[in-house]
């Protein structure tokens, strides 16, 4: 996915409030979250259910609440993550470091704590369901009354202590798996550690056009949509409210051009074309790790009275159709997906000149590119590159100048492995802005979709969580302010790209409309 305005993130650190608004910042800067509310919680109800189901005689001892939460659930899949609490106990100072240096809140060692004396009082549970089997089978043939009778108090005795150790490893199991939402993916060894400053220019292509070079005023989107009839905010306002519009006219042709155009491009590299849905459920937004950090707001779209939400990025229904699936690696990896889809994002929290014109909306068109490989770094990291190098080209045929950037960790949400930027030189605006990204989410979002495979049909056992990859082909707001900056002629035409005259009905310049 792309945009820093819907980057993922990790689940908050506090107590569960209404859904997916601010959480109050906790006391200790590792203390871990309670169950939380709203998408996350539709995640928590499935770590629930797998926690109750796995134990013994699940249907009798699940909580009248748990059991109406599944109900609700029966709609869709429910989501069962697997957490990695061996390798986390294991490397406790390392996976707690990765968390600190991404800023996520977590307590690493406390999960590894709770692990623990999960699995110590799993075992004891085993232990005391032997010991229960062999009292039954101590209870058959003729003895003396008194015998049954002391043998049928200590098998009550032994009920009872089942019963409340199973419902110790439950609770530790809920606690466990509430603890483990806050802990972000780990990071690849190259990234940049710190702030947005501190990410590393990998390339920059071509030269920033300044009013200097062009010999005349460059102008910005917003007085070049005016002068060529583009924009309609005020009938956006008045139906949708803020931050939505109309495009019209050489505005709408060109998102169309650019859709067509970008996934005509990722089609010949060997990309499938998808239209997914824009609504999709909560566990699927929770499972791929969109959630605010303690001090942000939500950028999602959550449909009242239902599980439903507005997907902000394609990557969220492209991740879902693999929901708990077993993949044939030999004969279906890697995948290659490019879809095209609405965003939806309320933007809360951003300020500043970004929030001129059509930056920042709360809904826009976008190509995404999506791929699934095997749970093997090397092939993983391949498919990044090969996503980041298909990015560069599109922008290159458009004509934009444009750095790649190595994002670094506190730039990276809870399930990014690794993040490439790309951002576009606005001559208007006098600035980059950001009009792509790629990132490798690793295991991250298939241990919380469950998202396995095998390398042939008849393999038993030892499936491997799969790696899933994102990027943006092509963000349209942003594609039509680099457009209209960079092409723009002094009496406030603008050359389109050649690439796009095809998808353009005949149009090479969009003129000025007439006085």
């Amino acid at each position: 996915m792309a945009l820093e305005a819907f980057t993922p993130l990790a689940a908050p650190a506090a107590a569960s409030m209404a859904p997916l608004q601010r959480h109050p910042s906790a006391s200790s800067s590792r203390q871990g979250p309670r169950m939380p509310g709203g998408v996350w919680a539709s995640l928590a109800v499935g770590l629930t259910v797998g926690v109750v189901e796995r134990q013994g005689k699940s249907a009798n001892r699940q909580p009248r609440s748990l059991r109406a939460k599944k109900k609700e659930s029966e709609a869709g899949e429910l989501v069962r993550p697997t957490f990695d609490f061996a390798y986390w106990a294991e490397n406790v100072e390392e996976v707690q470091k990765n968390a600190d240096n991404r800023k996520f809140k977590c307590d690493v060692a406390e999960v590894a704590a709770v692990y623990q004396e999960h699995r110590s009082s799993s075992f004891e549970l085993q232990q005391l369901a032997k010991k229960r089997n062999e009292h039954a089978k101590s209870m058959k043939g003729k003895m003396e009354p008194e015998q049954r009778q002391a043998l049928i108090e200590e098998g009550k005795k032994i009920k009872e202590e089942i019963n409340s150790l199973e419902a110790k490893v439950d609770e530790l199991s809920l606690r466990m798996n509430a603890l483990a939402l806050a802990v972000p993916n780990l990071t690849h060894p190259d990234t940049p550690i710190g702030e947005e400053e501190n990410a590393t220019v990998v390339r920059i292509n071509g030269e920033p056009r300044t009013s200097e070079s062009a010999g005349f005023q460059l102008r910005d989107h917003l007085e070049l949509g005016e002068m060529l009839d583009l924009f309609d905010f005020e009938s956006g306002g008045k139906v949708s409210g803020q931050k939505f519009l109309y495009f019209k006219n050489g505005a709408a042709l060109l998102e169309l051009a650019l859709v067509q155009w970008a996934s005509h491009e990722a089609v010949k590299r060997g990309f499938q074309p998808f239209i997914p849905p824009d609504l999709v459920r909560a566990p699927v937004v929770a499972g791929c790790g969109f959630a605010p950090r303690d001090d942000e707001a939500t950028q999602i779209y959550e449909i009242s009275d239902s599980d439903l939400c507005l997907a902000g990025t394609a990557e969220i229904p492209m991740a879902g159709m693999f929901m708990n699936e077993t993949l044939i690696a030999s004969k279906e990896l890697p995948k290659r997906l490019v879809a095209f889809s609405h965003a939806f994002r309320t933007e809360a929290g951003s300020s500043g000149s970004e929030n001129r014109g059509i930056y920042r909306l709360h809904q826009f068109s976008k190509v995404e590119l999506f791929a699934v490989t095997r749970s093997d770094l090397e092939e993983s990291n391949e498919m990044l590159e090969e996503i980041k190098s298909l990015e560069e080209d599109l922008f290159t045929q458009l004509g934009l100048c444009f750095r790649v950037l190595d994002m670094p960790t506190e730039e990276l949400g809870a399930p990014a492995y690794r993040k490439f930027d790309m951002e576009a030189w606005m001559p208007g605006l006098e600035k980059w802005g950001e009009i792509s990204s790629c990132s490798s989410c690793s295991d991250f979002q298939a241990r919380r979709l469950n998202i396995r495979h095998k390398e042939e049909y008849n393999q038993k056992g030892n499936l491997q969580f799969a790696h899933t990859l994102n990027g943006t082909a092509c963000a349209v707001p942003r594609m039509i302010i680099s457009i209209l900056e960079t092409f723009q002629n002094e009496d406030g035409s603008v050359t389109i790209p050649e690439v796009l005259r095809p998808y353009m009905m005949g149009l090479e310049v969009l003129e000025p409309k007439a006085h």
